[in-house]
């Protein structure tokens, strides 16, 4: 019901302005390991992660054995291909074995007469050539140097077996070792070269491929047996004759040599098999078979076939064989490859395809996520926004609004989707509209409200000033001070009154009637304050410094002095009195309230300083505690600081004007009332000096130097001709103390406290004129008159004497209230019952305890 705002509490600072993002449950901690207390970005976060990574492990597993297919497949290819450096050593062995074993059989046919070197000049060209095989082997091998265990071992078998190769050839020269120790060293490295051409094995999968693997093999062990059958066939030609055991290692090779060839046409494709077929029906090969056959045992002792013609016609036969194993190497190698390079386009296209559908995936999910959590972040940015920022603001608006209601328009909501989440959009709009509305409702029934109060208030006020009007009236005409005396509590009731109804006008946001239109003094306000309140006559006004207040700041001021004073007075005891000091501080002024009475605790003084502060919002509590609520307002409202201050048996009430109240003294002082004092310091009767060591104190009667001036009024306090009593005491009003100069007191009406208004300033005086007698400076010698020059012209232009400025001494004030009052506390004592008090205090109608 009122237009203060509301408290500090529930406003929003600079720094949530610019940056709102705050916990909206301060009073629990997040923790990590709670899933509801994880943030909506990391809930999303995890569930794209979890299932992209198992996606990722799956697809991990997958590609790991696509690429160990791959990597066998080409290490497969590899091997298959190095079958090339292979065959070439192995045909290489064989020509220097084949040679050998005639030297050597042409060596034991000479004996001790045969010539060496012969055998060496013949032998060196072949074994230079193997030697050069041997080294493109290795060359070729290198690449496989991480390829399977196997492999590796057979390729070191090779090697060592070659080492003793090497060392054998010392020995055919001298012919000191038998032929057959000689020639299985040849045969030991070319069983495994072979076993190294057979080791490559493309797994079980791939049994196409073991398949062709196996066909070069067999074939390569056909011309493997067919070299021997030469070599047993050459040596024994330049022997000369067979050995013992040379017929039966002859039917032994051809029969694994049979077997051998029938092995290859099992494995072999047609093609392979109709160009095998194609190669023995050459007429080199023929020949070789022709010559063959003479020396297969035939009853007789089996024919020793011519060394030249044998070795020519045998040579040939191998080269066509050669030809055969390279064509079918040859094809074995070309589906190696091509079988390794579709796994390799297989797991590049595997792993492709799923690093684009993760990606893709991961994209879709991004967009999702990004999309849900971008509606998400935007709905608590709203949410927050309207919690925080925009319906406080709209609220405070509705709260301080002093015209008519404006409109509050509401944002539409940030997210404007078909989901769930743009309906729970929807719904923060709907409910941030309905509490606009309730607002909305509540301001405009509190503006009904306030104009019922400002109403009732006015209509108060305007019985008041007509009683006020009616108590002047018969005080001007009553003589009798007993009557006098009880108008004038009439009176002072009736200006409480008047405040109570400023009070409502306070309280429904509306500035007083009541305004001054020249600059009063400081000392003048505080009596008028003083003369607000019941117990005036308590109050005591000490040093009161020489200043002036700004006119349109009067009467707001004089109601807070009021409200405190209000309060010292009634949390004091009766026989306390409550000081007043005024002093300037800077470019402004302090007014210090002290009382002596029940005091304040330290939480209540806080709280009391805190509302004092921030002035609150209008509620029940508010008529509690009036009086604190009508001074934060109006020292807000005024732009002074009050604050409550623990004192020494009571509570200091520190009142901080600012300088933009205070103002220079005006021209002419308004002359003391008559109605302020017991006897004011113009009136005629006056003596001007009080008796030595004696103060003027309210409510005693001062030493009267002569009558009283035919046609005065009475006035409150003094004795009637007629009744020759004790004088009392009279309360004054704050317009009686505030009465601008030369204007007539209360009683005369027309003041800036009633309705009329301030009344127009009194009508200058004439130019003073000139003395009817002239002023000489007596006669001279002639008994002539002398002229005193500027006499006439200053006795015209004379300036006016300054009124003498009679401030009224609080002091006697105090006293004269105190005795005037002394017998009206005796009588509230008869009539009132003793209530006792709670140790906390209770409130009065100023609001304070």
């Amino acid at each position: 019901m009122g237009a203060g705002p509301e408290p500090s509490d529930g406003t929003v600072s600079q720094h949530r302005r610019r940056r709102f993002d705050v916990r909206v449950v301060p009073h629990r901690r997040r923790s990590p390991f709670r899933l509801r207390d994880w943030r909506m970005r990391t809930k999303l976060a995890t569930v794209l992660v979890i299932p992209s990574v198992a996606f990722l492990v799956l697809a991990g597993v997958q590609t790991h054995t696509l690429v160990g297919r791959t990597t066998a497949l080409g290490d497969f290819a590899q091997q298959v291909g190095i079958g090339r450096q292979v065959v070439a050593l192995v045909h290489q062995l064989q020509q220097e074995r084949d040679r050998a074993a005639g030297e050597l059989g042409e060596l034991r046919r000479g004996g001790a007469g045969v010539d060496r070197d012969a055998a060496i000049v013949v032998l060196k060209p072949l074994q230079g050539a193997t030697d050069q095989a041997l080294r493109d082997l290795r060359r070729a091998a290198e690449p496989l140097a991480d390829a399977d265990a196997s492999w590796r071992v057979a390729y070191s078998e090779v090697l060592e077996a070659y080492d003793q190769v090497v060392y054998i050839r010392a020995a055919i020269p001298p012919a000191v070792l038998g032929s057959d120790t000689i020639l299985s060293n040849y045969h030991r490295a070319v069983d495994a070269l072979l076993r190294l051409l057979a080791e490559p094995s493309p797994g079980e999968d791939r049994p196409t491929l073991s398949d062709a693997v196996l066909r070069y093999v067999q074939l390569a062990r056909v011309k493997e047996l067919s070299s021997r059958v030469r070599a047993q066939l050459y040596e024994a030609a330049r022997a000369g004759r067979y050995g013992v055991e040379d017929r039966v290692v002859l039917s032994d090779l051809r029969a694994q040599q049979l077997t051998a060839l029938g092995a290859f046409r099992v494995v072999a494709t047609a093609a392979q098999v109709r160009r095998f077929d194609e190669t023995s029906v050459d007429p080199a090969f023929l020949a070789a078979t022709r010559l063959e056959e003479q020396s297969l045992p035939t009853g007789a002792a089996p024919a020793v076939l011519p060394a030249p013609q044998w070795w020519a016609a045998s040579e040939q036969r191998q080269e066509l064989l050669r030809r055969v194993e390279a064509s079918v190497l040859d094809d074995a190698v070309r589906q190696a490859d091509e079988v390794s390079a579709s796994q390799l386009r297989t797991t590049l296209l595997v792993v492709g395809s799923i690093v684009s559908v993760l990606l893709v995936a991961l994209l879709i999910s991004v967009l999702v996520g990004r999309s849900i959590a971008r509606s998400m972040r935007l709905l608590r940015g709203q949410a927050l926004r309207i919690a925080q920022l925009e319906l406080p603001e709209a609220l405070d608006r509705l709260r301080t609004v002093t015209g008519g209601v404006p409109a509050i328009e509401v944002p539409p909501a940030v997210v404007r989707s078909l989901d769930e989440i743009g309906e729970l959009a929807e719904a923060f709009v709907a409910v941030h509209r309905s509490a606009v509305n309730v607002a909305v409702e509540q301001a405009t029934t509190r503006r009904n409200v306030n104009a019922m109060f400002v109403n009732l208030a006015r209509r108060s006020q305007v019985l008041v000033e007509r009683q006020l009007e009616l108590l002047d009236d018969l005080e001007r005409e009553e003589s009798d001070p007993d009557q006098l005396e009880n108008l004038f509590k009439l009176d002072h009731l009736a200006a409480r009154m008047r405040r109570n109804d400023d009070s409502l006008l306070v309280l429904a946001g509306t500035e007083s009637t009541r305004r001054w239109n020249r600059p009063v003094g400081l000392g003048a306000m505080l009596l008028a304050a003083s003369a607000e309140i019941e117990q005036y006559q308590r109050v005591r006004h000490g040093a009161v410094a020489d200043l002036h207040v700004v006119g349109h700041a009067v009467g707001e001021l004089v109601h807070v002095l009021a409200e405190l004073l209000e309060n010292a007075t009634s949390f004091s005891r009766p026989d306390t009195v409550v000081g007043v000091t005024a002093r300037a501080e800077g470019a402004g002024a302090v007014i210090e309230i002290s009382d002596q009475g029940l005091g304040m605790s330290a939480a209540a003084l806080a709280e009391a300083n805190a509302v004092l502060a921030t002035p609150p919002a209008a509620d029940v509590a508010t008529v509690e505690r009036m009086g604190l609520f009508v001074v934060s307002h109006l020292a807000a409202r005024l732009g002074v600081e009050v604050r409550l201050d623990g004192g020494e048996g009571g509570l200091v009430a520190r009142v901080r004007l600012p300088g933009g109240l205070l103002a220079a003294a005006p021209d002419r002082e308004a002359p003391v009332p008559a109605r302020m004092l017991t006897a004011t310091a113009a009136g005629a009767g006056w003596g001007g000096v009080p008796p030595a060591g004696e103060l003027p104190v309210a409510g005693r009667p001062p030493v009267w130097g002569g009558a009283r001036p035919a046609g005065e009024l009475p006035v409150a306090g003094r004795r009637a001709e007629t009744a020759p009593r004790q004088a009392r005491s009279v309360p004054v009003r704050a317009e009686d103390v505030l009465a601008p100069p030369g204007r007539p007191p209360a009683s005369a009406g027309g003041g800036w406290w009633s309705r009329q208004g301030p009344s127009p300033a009194s009508a200058p005086q004439g130019p003073p004129t000139p003395p009817a007698v002239p002023v000489t400076g007596g006669t001279n010698e002639r008994g002539l008159p002398v002229r005193v020059p500027m006499a006439q012209l200053s006795a015209v232009a004379r300036p006016q004497q300054p009124v003498a400025r009679h401030d009224p001494d609080p002091e006697a004030v105090g006293g004269m209230l105190s005795r005037l009052y002394s017998g009206v506390r005796r009588a509230e004592a008869e009539d009132t019952t003793e209530i006792s008090m709670p140790p906390g205090g209770v409130r009065t109608e100023g609001g304070q305890r």
